[in-house]
């Protein structure tokens, strides 16, 4: 694949991940976060399970064997992330849970330092309290002199939740050994999906109250961000390698933005601020400025 078209496939691979935020907002209005999370991967297995075997030609032992991260992942991974972001939608606004999202990077930095031994520069030090900074001017809305006795809103909190939960997903997923990204992915989904169906069962559901867009939006979510941005975003690392890839990832608070004020949401100088704080702390956290980042094939799922 040449350079150029991977580059597009990025692109878009970050337009439809900001998506997943701004119609879960909508969606979690009329359907639950576990239904929609349990619902959107149900869905998303019916191309996930064929891709794997026809593209990865997964060894079932193999996948047994690593049975327990495989697990942890998606406890932390699909079930985790989902229920925290939805939830997290329910009470702040998919602008916002965007931000603290664009968080990760510089957060798995700083884990993988304490969980994992792995070596951390100054430089990238610096750059993980920067982008903690603009996410308290996000969570304080500008106000930080009242850090301390402000009341955070629920959503927010529950944004911060999710961040912490992909860590030790993307952690734990550093161990799996000799499964391929997208049978991984298709077992841990299994995984959760099995976990999670007697909660839906008995939580129960009514679908009469979904009206068209709100359907719209769940086939969009479980399309576009859970199997076309996860395709787009493994082709476009190969092409390009993961150092590179990461750079766009910051795109998604940008596009997320942008879709929102489209809809009429308004966006507050605290965001703008605390968000540009944000990618500048995890531009220089994750490596990129120093370009000491490792490359790798990089998968994220849930977005």
């Amino acid at each position: 694949m040449g350079k150029h078209r991977a580059w597009w496939l990025l692109f878009f691979c970050n337009l439809f991940w900001a998506g997943n935020f701004v119609f879960g907002k909508y969606i979690v209005t009329v359907l639950s976060p576990l239904w929609l999370t349990f619902a959107r991967w149900v869905l998303a297995l019916v191309v996930l399970i064929p891709l794997a075997i026809l593209m990865e030609k997964p060894d079932a032992k193999q996948v047994a064997r690593q049975w327990l991260p495989l697990l942890l992942m998606s406890l932390f991974g699909v079930i985790g992330y989902n229920l925290f972001l939805y939830s997290a939608l329910e009470y702040t606004s998919a602008t916002n849970a965007a931000l603290v999202a664009a968080l990760n990077p510089g957060v798995i930095v700083l884990f993988s330092f304490f969980l994992l031994r792995e070596k951390i520069t100054g430089l990238q030090g610096v750059g993980f309290f920067v982008s903690l900074l603009g996410v308290i001017v996000i969570l304080t809305r500008g106000n930080l002199g009242q850090l301390l006795h402000i009341e955070y809103n629920r959503g927010d909190i529950l944004a911060i939740g999710a961040v912490l939960v992909w860590t030790f997903y993307s952690i734990i997923g550093r161990r799996v050994k000799g499964v391929a990204p997208i049978t991984a992915t298709a077992s841990s989904t299994v995984l959760a999906v099995l976990m999670m169906l007697p909660f839906a069962i008995w939580e129960g559901v009514d679908l009469t109250t979904m009206q068209p867009l709100a359907i719209t939006g769940f086939f969009y979510i479980v399309l576009f961000p859970s199997i076309f941005s996860f395709v787009f975003w493994n082709t476009s690392v190969r092409a390009l390698g993961a150092n590179k890839a990461g750079i766009t990832l910051n795109l998604i608070p940008v596009f997320t933005a942008i879709i929102s004020i489209l809809l009429g949401e308004s966006i507050t100088a605290s965001q703008i601020w605390g968000g540009l704080l944000v990618f500048l702390g995890v531009t220089v956290a994750s490596g990129i400025v120093s370009g000491k980042r490792k490359s790798g094939v990089s998968v994220e799922i849930g977005k």
